[in-house]
């Protein structure tokens, strides 16, 4: 699978599918899925920021820079400390870390991460991106082909961020059939509670989260889909030639490299309190939501409700419209006359509800 990223930062367990499926438009796709199509037999049509948007983006990346690095160095360590101890409960020395993140918004942090890991232990770090998908699973095929060449002690999986915790859970059921493998999956941002391989369980935003193909090698989200993906087939992506010119993707890997801290110690960020799916089940009863799919919380799913969906409305924390944390949310919410509204969320900042189409 081509993209704009170097061989050697990840190597893409992808089928490219490109000029085989046309993206559709917000409205027409959100119908289709709410129909019953299931998302990953479509691609949107990929949103095109205004020039107030990408100056959101960049103060975003400028601002949040050093948090977002702090969080990976936190997750690097925490990745290191649980391969070393799982080689070491099986009386073996540690060899080689495998990262493995989830295409396409872990693929940056899993570049991150094992730059860091490869500069402070300097170890052999592989780096791979497959795709799972909700209510799908995950790509056998791809996995197969991790496990034909890797020791499965030293797989750990990696994503950008943790919602309501649909992709976590999805990832403990697709690994069942492979018990040599660790399920927790590792993010930079998990404030639904759900991990301890995370950098922080605050709802911190990850400039990554602001964009979508540009800012991850000018590739797709994935796609599976029977007439275009045999069953020996890695899942599909396409990739967007036509932005190369736009590309942003090592612009933000740079941008957050610099601010690594090498001497970084591990935080206790052991799970506790409220879940995030608990909090998401008392939005969906106090808006009357029959289906909690529609409830995206976390920054970063609320930008991507924003980017990729029809929303109905964004929540806030009370307090929280001035919070530069959210201008880039709040840029976007305004340029589509999205509702915004204050509700008292705990676990998050900010939420995104998708429109039930059948209500428009």
């Amino acid at each position: 699978m081509k993209s704009s990223y170097l061989d050697r930062d990840v190597t893409l367990l992808l089928k490219d599918i490109s000029g085989l499926v046309t993206p559709l438009p917000t409205k027409e796709r959100e119908q289709l899925i709410q129909s019953g199509v299931h998302y990953s037999e479509m691609l949107p049509l990929e949103y095109k920021p205004t020039q107030k948007y990408m100056e959101a983006y960049h103060f975003a990346l400028k601002a949040y820079a050093k948090t977002t690095a702090d969080a990976v160095c936190q997750a690097a360590e925490k990745i290191y400390a649980s391969v070393q101890e799982d080689f070491r409960q099986n009386s073996q020395n540690l060899s080689e870390i495998v990262l493995v993140s989830l295409a396409r918004a872990g693929i940056p942090v899993g570049i991150l991460i094992k730059r860091y890991l490869e500069h402070k232990y300097n170890l052999c770090v592989f780096h791979y991106s497959i795709s799972i998908i909700r209510d799908r699973g995950i790509d056998d095929n791809a996995i197969h082909y991790i496990l034909d060449r890797h020791h499965p002690k030293s797989v750990r999986f990696v994503d950008g961020w943790i919602g309501k915790g649909a992709i976590q859970r999805e990832l403990k059921q697709a690994l069942s059939p492979y018990p040599e493998l660790n399920p927790t999956l590792a993010v930079l941002s998990d404030p639904a509670n759900i991990t301890d391989l995370c950098g922080t369980h605050e709802d911190i935003l990850i400039p990554s989260s602001c964009l979508n193909s540009t800012v991850s090698g000018l590739i797709s989200r994935t796609f599976l889909r029977s007439d275009i993906i045999g069953e020996k087939d890695f899942h599909g992506a396409v990739f967007y030639s036509n932005l190369i010119e736009e590309d942003l993707s090592y612009e933000f890997i740079n941008a957050i490299e610099q601010h690594f801290d090498y001497h970084t110690k591990v935080v206790d960020t052991t799970p506790s309190g409220f879940t995030g799916l608990s909090e998401v089940k008392t939005i969906a009863k106090h808006f009357h939501i029959a289906d909690i799919n529609f409830i995206k919380p976390g920054i970063g799913e609320a930008t991507r409700v924003l980017i990729r969906r029809v929303p109905w409305k964004l929540l806030v924390r009370p307090g929280a419209r001035h919070n530069p944390l959210l201008t880039h949310l709040l840029q976007l919410a305004d340029e589509k006359e999205v509702p915004v509204e204050e509700y008292p969320l705990q676990n998050y900042i900010a939420c995104g509800i998708i429109k039930n189409v059948a209500d428009a």
